[in-house]
């Protein structure tokens, strides 16, 4: 009887570990079938930059990208880098996240109130920290721009491994950048400040190199992965190797007019826009290149060169990502998701820093950089395209960076699945939204996002999962009755179904309420505020509930401040003879 006691418990012992141990099996099998995730960012890019959006940049690893995966034509961010950057790691609309402003630009009275920080708000968890305490991997290089306290960098923000440019921008080649007058903390690696870079140092190539050895260094321990590869390209100040200077030696001398619809002709007949598409107008105070004298032509086109080596570099290294992911057998399990920032930007030289504390150095901007027609693109110099260009890399939309307009926050978005679900579909339907993508990983990971965080109730993440419109099973997470708001600087938008409420302060616009249907003009040419008066009621209501829930603080002063006694007046209504170019428009300054 004992003898027979023993086997039956010596038996229940076995039979417990067996369960055990398959109970582990699947536990490991479950882990290793979560997909992996990589995030590539470009800064500053256009809608229509790269060719798969119509561009006739050389983009040919981005066009491969969007042949295996979906292009999605109603995506949308904030009108600058860090505000989008926030809503992407958290979740949560920028005013919530600690991006209500940008830091360098903060007006008087958003200081000390929440969701204006400066840096991402460290009691949200951000998606890199859930996913680390979910057993992934966790890996970003590039720009960061979310803070540059200890406690705000990546390595802080659930990175297991990082190396950051901490500033909004800075040189390609070395340390120099507007933030480099303030602190040296420009830069860190795994959360130390560095004091040197990377030997032969190309942000680019560097940022790319990062990525690759961190996935590299954990490629076989049957754990997934979370990469942030945020570019810094092509943001300016533009440069590139010596070799890339002269590519694009000729390609943009028909100037912006015609390339602007050259890139609309090639969207429609791609099916990214509808046929009745018209034109975005032409900022007010760029002529006509027609109106350019010869060698103005000639040396203005010579920005948008540069600007396209750039940008066409930085496709190179995304190609050398994918093949590294290809020849290691990890694209299989792989979701990748592309897009911009934020529109191109308008400015020229450095007028983005105006009103930061290192400008106010005399003379910061002529004794810090070379300068002249012969530098543009070369280390030390600093080279922007400026308005005319920006427009074409917005084109067809209205507005660039800085704008609510369709050019300042409509982003080319381009998803691929590791099934390549609906490869090649071109997505003109879906409304989404930046801060989307945090809830969609969680979902495809099979993770839930906690109710708590370091000890407290956390707010719940307010983006919708793609997973059913990825999947096929849905054409949008929203619906026309859905609304996504954004605003910065007092420049405001909904967007609900095909509507588009959105008001711009001087000089871009009147601070008035415009109301345009997308689905016919998304160009915004058409304002049906006036016609359509229960329609913007309808809107308007919507954006009181945005500003409410989000907590919005119209600010005090604005970049804009002072800007319309340095442009020309804008037309009241517009005008086709105008928008072909006037003789009375002043020719864009060709000085850097």
């Amino acid at each position: 009887m004992k003898t027979n006691k023993v086997k039956s418990e010596m038996f229940a012992l076995v039979a417990l570990m067996v369960v055990f141990i398959s109970g582990q099996m699947n536990a490991q099998t479950k882990k290793t079938d979560q997909p992996n995730f990589i995030v590539i960012v470009a800064d500053d890019m256009g809608f229509s930059d790269v060719g798969a959006f119509g561009g006739e940049i050389n983009t040919p690893n981005i066009d491969k990208l969007a042949q295996d995966g979906v292009r999605y034509t109603n995506f949308y961010v904030a009108p600058t880098c860090s505000p989008t950057r926030s809503m992407l790691l958290s979740g949560m609309d920028s005013h919530l996240a600690g991006l209500g402003n940008m830091y360098e630009k903060t007006a008087q009275n958003q200081m000390d109130v929440v969701g204006y920080e400066g840096y991402l708000r460290t009691d949200i968890p951000a998606i890199s920290e859930i996913l680390k305490d979910n057993g992934y991997h966790t890996y970003m290089a590039g720009k960061w721009h979310l803070g540059k306290a200890k406690e705000n960098l990546p390595h802080s923000r659930g990175f297991e491994k990082s190396f950051a440019m901490l500033s909004g921008a800075g040189s390609y080649f070395d340390f120099k950048g507007p933030d480099s007058h303030i602190d040296k903390n420009h830069f860190s690696e795994d959360g130390e400040y560095l004091e040197e870079l990377p030997k032969n140092y190309y942000a680019t190539t560097t940022f790319t190199n990062k990525i690759i050895d961190y996935i590299d260094a954990n490629k076989t321990d049957g754990r997934p992965f979370f990469a942030y590869l945020a570019h810094q390209a092509p943001h300016d100040p533009l440069a590139v190797p010596n070799k890339w200077l002269r590519k694009y030696q000729g390609v943009f001398d028909k100037g912006w007019d015609v390339l602007r619809d050259e890139r609309l002709k090639r969207m429609v007949k791609m099916g990214i826009l509808s046929e009745k598409t018209e034109m975005g107008e032409r900022l007010w105070y760029v002529p006509g290149f027609d109106k350019l004298k010869p060698l103005a032509q000639t040396i203005t086109a010579r920005k948008m060169e540069v600007f396209a080596a750039v940008l066409d570099y930085m496709d190179m290294e995304i190609g050398r990502l994918m093949e590294y992911l290809e020849k290691n057998d990890l694209r299989k399990n792989t979701y990748i998701v592309f897009f911009s920032d934020n529109g191109p930007d308008a400015a020229q030289k450095a007028d983005n820093y105006k009103n930061y504390p290192a400008t106010e150095k005399a003379n910061w901007f002529a004794s810090e950089y070379t300068h002249g027609f012969e530098n543009w693109g070369r280390k030390g110099s600093w080279t922007a395209y400026g308005p005319s260009w920006a427009q074409v890399s917005a084109a067809p939309f209205n507005g660039t960076k800085y704008t609510t307009y369709e050019g300042g926050i409509r982003s080319p978005l381009i998803v691929v699945s590791p099934d390549k679900t609906n490869a090649g579909q071109i997505n003109t339907e879906a409304v989404m939204q930046v801060k989307d993508i945090a809830p969609t990983f969680l979902e495809l990971a099979g993770i839930t996002a906690p109710n708590t965080f370091k000890g407290q109730t956390t707010l719940p993440m307010q983006g919708k999962s793609w997973v059913a419109t990825l999947k096929g099973e849905k054409s949008s997470p929203r619906t026309d009755e859905e609304y996504i708001g954004v605003e910065l600087w007092n420049c405001k938008a909904i967007r609900k179904g095909p509507w588009k409420l959105v008001s711009m302060v001087v000089p871009y616009g009147n601070g008035s309420w415009e109301l345009y249907n997308l689905e016919n003009d998304p160009g915004e040419r058409h304002n049906l505020a006036q016609s359509h008066p229960e329609k913007l009621k309808e809107l308007v209501a919507d954006w009181e509930e945005y500003r409410t829930t989000n907590n919005v603080i119209a600010p005090n002063r604005t970049v804009y401040d002072g800007l319309e006694d340095k442009l020309p007046p804008r037309p009241a209504f517009y005008d086709p003879e105008f928008d072909r170019g006037s003789e009375t428009v002043p020719e864009i300054d060709n000085k850097q």
